[in-house]
């Protein structure tokens, strides 16, 4: 089922990323090659003076697998995500030390950070092996940053609002925000309201974005990963999610695929491994939502954003599926999976039929009508 359209159009250009920091040694290179070695194509993209590597990686998505097999699928399609390696921040890139604030404003064009803390030892490698010393090194330097941001515009929005009163909200969330910062705390481990990180998300400061933090850890700690990051947990105190894995060995993983990995991942003792959860929770985490079309030429998952409505996600296939949009007809993926095929569950009355105002949720199968 769904579109019989081959003109499709990329949305890559219009998708949230998330980009990783970390210091020196924390495992960033490793990171990429795992994200790329799961399908990431890297490619240049100019954020700032430097070019920091970007790449778009597949989302795993055993639905896609189980739809495909249903409808004697020719082509499987899975979602991608966008990923950034920014670099590596150094104490002192507040105040200009290393990247400094080219660093800084790389950190600004991502819509989620994933703080790559190392926890692992190796004497030929330097650099502080806490994952605590890390974050703490992490958080100063972003806070710090952020405050020389409000400092420098907290006077001229406080002038602007005398003029504007619509603006009297935005100064309240950026005095709010300068308390925190002059004491080191980032944003998002802050009493703000949900509305004053809302006004103040414009001002691109890099502590109001999301926060996934991601423990590296040695080959000989897998059976120690909870005892290791439980430190970090009770630190951020449930304001981010925290995950565990060695990079490097889920690196060498990556480069293969299907049974392959499979049998890679358990000769190596990672389980299901560690990268998926990693991409999942960072997909999710940007608000990030996947809708599924199946059929014998093709079974795809498309990435909307959570709160689409049905025509935002038909134009997200093609345009003219948006401005022409009719209708949607949708069922839940399992539910079409039980039934067995997308006629039977149309005989069978299962397929809903939904209008412009309905709301599309992560694993609906949808076909969309539209008249152009």
């Amino acid at each position: 089922m769904g579109p019989r359209r081959s003109d499709t159009v990329s949305v890559a250009d219009d998708m949230e990323r998330f980009g990783f920091v970390g210091l020196p040694n924390s495992g960033k290179s490793s990171l990429y090659n795992a994200l790329a070695g799961g399908g990431a194509l890297a490619a240049p993209y100019a954020f700032a003076t430097t070019d920091p590597n970007v790449g778009v990686a597949k989302v795993p998505d055993k639905r896609l697998d189980l739809l495909s097999a249903m409808s004697n699928t020719r082509k499987i399609v899975p979602a991608s995500v966008q990923f950034v390696d920014i670099g590596g921040l150094v104490e002192g890139a507040s105040t200009g030390e290393g990247l400094g604030n080219q660093f800084l404003a790389h950190i600004r064009e991502v819509d989620t950070v994933v703080y790559l803390l190392r926890a692992f030892v190796d004497d030929d490698v330097p650099g502080p092996s806490d994952p605590l010393e890390c974050l703490r090194i992490l958080e100063i330097e972003l806070a710090l940053a952020d405050l020389e941001t409000v400092e420098s515009r907290i006077e001229k929005r406080r002038k602007a609002a005398k003029q504007d009163k619509s603006l009297n909200e935005l100064v309240q969330a950026l005095d709010a925000a300068h308390g925190l910062l002059a004491e080191g705390v980032p944003i998002y481990r802050g009493d703000l309201t949900e509305d004053q990180r809302k006004v103040l998300k414009e001002e691109f400061l890099l502590t109001n974005k999301p926060v996934l933090a991601l423990v590296n850890v040695g080959e000989d700690d897998l059976d120690r990963i909870p005892e290791i990051i439980a430190p970090v947990e009770a630190e951020f105190g449930g304001r981010a999610e925290v995950i565990g894995m060695c990079v490097q060995l889920e690196a060498e993983a990556a480069q293969f695929t299907g049974e392959e990995r499979l049998e890679m991942l358990e000769a190596l003792g990672l389980g299901e491994g560690g990268l998926e959860r990693f991409i999942h929770a960072a997909y999710q985490l940007m608000g990030l939502r996947t809708y599924l079309t199946t059929g014998e030429k093709e079974t795809r998952a498309w990435t909307f954003r959570a709160g689409y409505k049905a025509p935002q996600c038909a134009g997200i296939i093609h345009t003219d599926f948006e401005r022409g949009f009719i209708r949607a007809e949708v069922i839940r993926w399992d539910e079409l999976l039980e039934i067995g095929s997308w006629s039977k569950a149309k005989e069978v009355g299962k397929i809903r039929v939904e209008g412009k105002d309905y709301v599309v949720q992560d694993g609906d199968v949808l076909e969309f009508r539209f008249n152009v």
